[in-house]
């Protein structure tokens, strides 16, 4: 190994942490107080603290880059201007990291949080969850959750098998994103939120563009509330968790704007995600899902004879791994 050693690489921790202690809100996570990793790193970086060095290993994994190819709402649209999954995560990232500033969190392992939090998820948005779940449940009496298949892919899947050996804090921040368990941290609660934060606003915005809604669709008493374009709803509620937050000690939304955004998003489901027009991509997305799977499960042979697990944690890694493309592509 090359002798790294140097001034600027020996000041660099004590520095964070004078930063830190300074900057930072007692309710924050400590960049060099983390609860560890489940293996013991044979070398830490002396220029990146533990948390970016896991935001770097998240960006730089297969995983992620899969995600420009997996569907946010629109299957294969025909424009180059609707989100995928990986634009998704870059926004819900900007924004979770811009409230945790503000807040005085930490932004190195909210943003860590944020670009992990999707991995698992399957092809074809949520349709495609939905689909997986149904097939599992079906043949295998299991489930699929795309928050504890995004946690396999970094404890498990990633780099042949080793895993991305990320920090406790961010693998527990990356399992409770969604589901019934809250995130440990404050920075975790951040992405959390944030999340549907970003994917109601940018699903309207694509949702408009696609000709799906009309802007006079919207309903008109949470939009007068939270503004009428994209950018002016976040900001709104990018202001209240702030502001709720710094007065709760917690991570929370006012009453008033948090059930708007609720609102927000029952119409979403109702008019778009589920929703009459959304139907043929739904039912496409849904038999693409079953053929692939019902063939793999009768044919187990054919699946990567490398992956871990037994036949319903193979046959789980391998179709949610998939990009929509690849799914599509597929025999």
């Amino acid at each position: 190994m090359p002798n790294l050693a140097g001034k600027v690489a020996d000041a660099f921790p004590a520095l964070v942490r004078e930063h830190e202690e300074t900057w930072l809100s007692p309710l924050a996570v400590r960049s060099y107080e983390t609860a560890g990793r489940a293996h013991e790193e044979e070398e830490e970086c002396r220029l990146r603290t533990p948390f970016q060095r896991d935001r770097d290993r998240i960006v730089h994994s297969k995983s992620f880059r899969r995600l420009k190819y997996k569907t946010q709402v629109f299957i294969d649209p025909k424009g180059d201007h609707y989100r995928t999954r990986l634009t998704h995560t870059l926004e819900a990232a900007g924004i979770s990291r811009g409230v945790a500033r503000a807040l005085r969190l930490n932004e190195d392992l909210t943003e860590a949080i944020a670009v992990g939090h999707d991995l698992g998820h399957a092809p074809f948005g949520h349709i495609g969850e939905e689909a997986l779940d149904a097939a599992l449940a079906e043949r295998f009496d299991g489930r699929f959750r795309h928050n504890e298949q995004s946690l396999r892919v970094v404890e498990v899947l990633e780099r042949d098998g080793r895993g991305l050996n990320l920090t406790a804090e961010v693998r527990d921040g990356i399992l409770n994103h969604t589901g019934p368990g809250a995130p440990s941290t404050l920075e975790g609660k951040i992405v959390r939120l944030v999340d549907r934060v970003a994917y109601i606003n940018h699903d309207i915005d694509d949702a408009l563009r696609a000709g799906l809604l009309r802007q006079e669709d919207l309903p008109a008493e949470e939009i007068a509330l939270l503004g009428e374009r994209g950018s002016r709803r976040i900001d709104t509620l990018v202001h209240d968790i702030v502001e709720a937050s710094a007065a709760a000690g917690d991570i929370v939304q006012s009453d008033e704007v948090g059930r708007a955004m609720l609102n927000l998003r029952a119409f979403m489901f109702e008019r778009v995600y589920l929703g009459p027009a959304a139907r043929e991509q739904r039912e496409f997305a849904v038999a693409t899902i079953r053929r692939v799977f019902d063939h793999l499960a009768e044919h187990p042979d054919e699946l990567p004879a490398d992956r871990p697990g037994d036949l319903p944690e193979r046959l789980t890694d391998y179709v949610s791994g998939m990009t929509d493309r690849f799914a599509l592509a597929w025999r």
